[in-house]
């Protein structure tokens, strides 16, 4: 078992002079991670623990001024199309270059909105950031669990007052650009009773022949009558891990709805997830994977019922092509207090040609007589009449692929704001 000396996690803590609570936080969670094995479920992880860069600092320290931002990020967020999204649609945006959050900006800097690093809601909201940091996602959970908690270092920190509603959304980007780096990115948001909130998450990494590492956390809580709703396009390199785990629980009447697109990574294991606490609450999850070649995307979702009259609903739309894996994992539990509750889960998949393959593999419990859960799978391949018929009609048969994708994806593309819409369109034309 590979070990990761401590010397890395005290310079780091020492490096953003953190209080020695942090430190010894820091500290459990790496011997945590140095104990645990891999999971046993899903796709075998072959990472050198030791080739891992687990910090990368840079000179550019964070700003609201984006003049102030070294002009090789800049370009690099410009072409990504951030910057022009900003100025055109969202409330506020921080971006992430490698392991801290570089830009920060939001439109009305007087509204009692906190949207900030985590990083720095440690320095300015102590008492916040404690309240809610690894009381959701516990360090100890799993192993990639415990190296996040031994390395954040970046991520967003977003508190919504009561009865605020966000008339535009909050963006957040990932980026990854240098070979063998591990990016531990720590998120937490709290929308308080009646509050609404749209936050929009993207990732990107270049490709290089050696692994990258991306383990990061997301911690939610949807209060009393408030809604949240958290939208992820990642398209990382096809060297990248991406190992996260995202969680939300929602109060009394409440509602999270989780957007999940996977495109890129060599492994993606990610099950965005919902606890459904409070009476009358609510929790929605639809994603897609795309596997391509030497792809493996391991994916779904969890919703847990604790409420009484708690309604889930899962859509899971997989793709695989080339020889991709695409694999849909989730677990739907209505627990026996949850009465009168009700889960849905769907899953489709088509398969492009004869190497592909995709699994489906559900985990769905219920404890008392008057909820219900259904589940609904398909699975279609594309077969030659279908695409004879589509070139007949003058298509070639890349068009053709692509056109019966679209379609297949259709109820994703409606969740998303129109320009991540078509951008999600041009990166699956690229893939």
């Amino acid at each position: 078992m590979q070990e990761i000396d401590k010397k890395y996690v005290i310079d780091l803590s020492k490096k953003k002079n953190e209080p020695k609570w942090v430190l010894d936080f820091r500290l459990k969670s790496l011997e945590t991670f140095n104990t645990f094995n891999n999971p046993t479920f899903g796709p075998k992880l072959d990472i050198d623990f030791k080739a891992i860069t687990y910090y990368k600092d840079n000179e550019n320290k964070l700003t609201d001024d984006w003049n102030k931002v070294d002009n090789n990020i800049r370009n690099t967020f410009c072409d990504l199309g951030v910057v022009k999204a900003e100025q055109e649609y969202l409330y506020g945006v921080t971006n992430q270059y490698e392991s801290e959050v570089v830009y920060h900006n939001i439109k009305d800097k007087e509204s009692k909105v906190i949207f900030t690093s985590t990083d720095e809601a440690l320095k300015k909201y102590p008492d916040l950031f404690k309240k809610y940091f690894n009381n959701l996602v516990k360090y100890s959970e799993n192993k990639y669990t415990a190296l996040n908690c031994a390395f954040w270092s970046g991520g967003s920190f977003i508190y919504i007052p009561k009865h605020t509603k966000l008339d535009r959304p909050l963006q957040s980007y990932f980026r990854i650009e240098s070979a063998s780096l591990g990016q531990f990115e720590h998120t937490i948001i709290i929308v308080d009773d009646y509050a609404e909130l749209e936050y929009i998450e993207g990732c990107t990494a270049k490709s290089y022949s050696s692994t990258s590492l991306h383990a990061g956390v997301v911690e939610i809580y949807v209060g009393k009558h408030a809604k949240c709703k958290y939208s992820t396009i990642q398209n990382w390199s096809k060297d990248v891990y991406n190992l996260v785990t995202k969680r939300a629980i929602v109060e009394e009447s409440g509602l999270m709805e989780w957007i999940d697109g996977n495109i890129g990574s060599k492994i993606t294991m990610k099950y965005p997830s919902c606890i459904l606490k409070g009476d009358n609450s609510r929790g929605n999850s639809i994603s897609i994977a795309y596997a391509n070649e030497n792809q493996i995307l391991d994916a779904g979702a969890k919703m847990i019922h604790l409420g009484k009259n708690t309604k889930s609903n899962i859509v899971s739309k997989s793709i695989s092509v080339n020889g991709g894996l695409s694999t849909y994992r989730g677990t739907t539990k209505i627990t026996k207090n949850a009465t009168n509750s009700k889960a849905t889960i769907k899953c489709d998949t088509i398969i492009l040609d004869n190497k592909s393959k995709s699994d489906t593999i559900p985990n769905n419990i219920l404890s008392n007589s008057s909820s219900t859960i259904e589940h609904e799978a398909t699975i279609s391949k594309v077969n030659a009449e279908q695409l004879f018929y589509l070139m007949s009609k003058g298509l070639s048969e890349s068009l053709a692929k692509e056109l019966l994708v679209m379609g297949f994806i259709k109820d994703f593309k409606h969740e998303l704001p129109l320009e991540y819409a078509v951008e999600l369109n041009r990166l699956l034309k690229e893939c």
